[in-house]
């Protein structure tokens, strides 16, 4: 992206303001396996804040910002679950789990059931066994 891309949008990666703010007041944590950037503060929020003596922490998203793209255990700790970081705090995986799958909604992989107008918007025939509500006059 250019830069002056990155000055005037937020919605496609952090803008210049975010990523000098992470550089100056920030100390990186870790990154997950999507390339994700985890960041907490170096000093912790000040006396009268509503959360005086908990640290800020943030993800600065490597593509777009999907709040969707961050995995279970790092959103565990941006919002204080844990204190250290994921790798630290997680059980090995198990066999079962299934590997992150993007949010498709909005996109031409989104799920279109039978009768959506984009697969045609042809809906299956009524089968007789719905009765119509009649109010009572």
């Amino acid at each position: 992206m250019s830069i002056l891309g990155k000055i005037f949008t937020w919605w496609n990666g952090a803008t210049v303001t975010t990523m000098l703010f992470s550089a100056l007041n920030g100390e990186q944590v870790g990154t997950d396996a999507q390339g994700n950037t985890y960041f907490r503060a170096k000093k912790p929020y000040p006396k009268g804040h509503p959360f005086a003596g908990r640290e800020r922490r943030w993800v600065i998203y490597n593509g777009a910002n999907d709040a969707s793209r961050v995995p279970s255990e790092w959103h565990g700790w941006l919002h204080g679950a844990f204190d250290g970081v994921p790798e630290s705090n997680l059980p090995p995986p198990r066999i079962w789990e299934a590997d992150f799958t993007p949010n498709a909604t909005g996109t031409s992989q989104a799920y279109r059931p039978q009768g959506a107008l984009e697969r045609g918007g042809k809906r299956a025939a009524a089968t007789g066994d719905y009765e119509a509500w009649v109010p009572e006059a």
